[in-house]
């Protein structure tokens, strides 16, 4: 048993309680950050994540967007893993709303990080910093060395908000307020999916949600770079001891999908239960028109007939992960909101037990 205690923010999402999950499996002990110990829904199911969870893993209350609470959040740690960060389901109306939780919160996490003398930070990222501008650049697969142009009109306030926030990180670390030279690595994972663990699904599983739940009655021509939740998980704890993870930035992605692929995998797993992801393409014109009034569709507008593809070579040569077959990860990303009431069982339906 390790006995060492990792700091997790954000620990009551859908990946910080995977996160959770695998630093208890590897015999660390977890301090998590929530924004109230009062709120029921958010820290039951952290507390219930594994067998051992209540003897080891303690919730301290402290909110990315005041000081109070972080100095005493990474007291006496020597690693902080640090998820917390806005993800939106829709274009919010002021970039803001993104960018300052995600730039502000980050340099508060670190800040106090490096004041308590702490080794190593995990800071989850996005491929969203590394090309969320939707131009192709004639690039034909994207990797770490590449960043999210900030002066380019396509890049939406997700975007600009990852790609500041880790741009600041790194600025951090490599100034003179790191007193304590602590170590950087980040994680940027693809849109993540996989089996749902507590309340908080995260609204990247609302794409799959919409194929399950017939509220999409056709598909839009857009593509998503997918990546399974359990492999973004292994990544941040990995990342935590290896020496040659120190200083990188690492792509968590399984495939580049079109959403046509992705209702084909579902159809063939659960027509026969009953459910019918929709297989038809949406006319581009239809998009836009229902955009006007559902603002998830709005998002989807720009990424219209476009695929980018990103490279995972660093998360195998480096952190030794092959990332799951994307089959399984949509699959079971499916079984488990069903298992978790957010879509409705068939009369048909056959549970499956899915490998957390």
């Amino acid at each position: 048993m390790l006995n060492e205690t990792v700091v997790v923010t954000g620990v009551s999402g859908f990946i910080g309680i995977h996160v959770t999950r695998e630093l208890l499996k590897k015999g660390y002990t977890v301090r998590g950050t929530v924004r109230s110990l009062k709120n029921e829904a958010k820290c039951k199911p952290i507390l219930e994540c594994h067998p051992d969870a209540k003897s080891r893993i303690t919730l301290v209350e402290a909110d990315l967007m005041k000081d109070e609470g972080w100095a005493e959040a990474v007291e006496g740690v020597q690693y902080v893993i640090h998820v917390a960060s806005p993800f939106p389901s829709y274009v919010p109306k002021d970039p803001d709303s993104l960018v300052k939780p995600a730039v502000d919160g980050t340099l508060r996490v670190l800040k106090a990080a490096a004041k308590a003398g702490v080794k190593r930070v995990v800071l989850t990222s996005s491929i969203a910093s590394i090309h969320g501008h939707l131009e192709t650049d004639n690039v034909t697969v994207y990797d770490e060395t590449q960043w999210s142009d900030l002066e380019s009109p396509s890049l939406g306030p997700y975007e600009r908000s990852k790609t500041l926030a880790e741009k600041a990180a790194w600025d951090f670390v490599q100034s003179a307020e790191n007193t304590s030279k602590m170590e950087l690595v980040v994680i940027n994972p693809a849109l993540v999916v996989g089996p749902i663990a507590g309340n908080d699904f995260g609204t990247s599983v609302q794409v799959l949600k919409r194929l399950m739940d017939g509220s999409s009655p056709m598909v839009p021509g857009v593509s998503f770079a997918l990546c399974d939740v359990r492999d973004v998980a292994e990544a941040h704890v990995k990342a935590l001891s290896l020496k040659e993870a120190v200083g990188q930035r690492i792509c968590i992605v399984s495939d580049t999908l079109w959403m046509q692929e992705t209702a084909k995998i579902l159809s063939k797993e659960f027509a026969p239960m009953g459910y019918r992801p929709p297989l038809r393409r949406a006319p581009n014109v239809a998009l836009w028109f229902i955009s006007w009034i559902d603002p998830t569709v709005a998002m989807l507008l720009p990424r219209l007939d476009k695929v980018f593809k990103y490279s995972n070579e660093r998360m195998k040569n480096i952190l030794k992960i092959q990332p799951q077959p994307v089959e399984t990860s949509i699959v079971d990303t499916a079984y488990g909101l069903i298992e978790a009431g957010i879509i409705k069982k068939t009369r048909k339906y056959q549970p499956k037990n899915i490998e957390l």
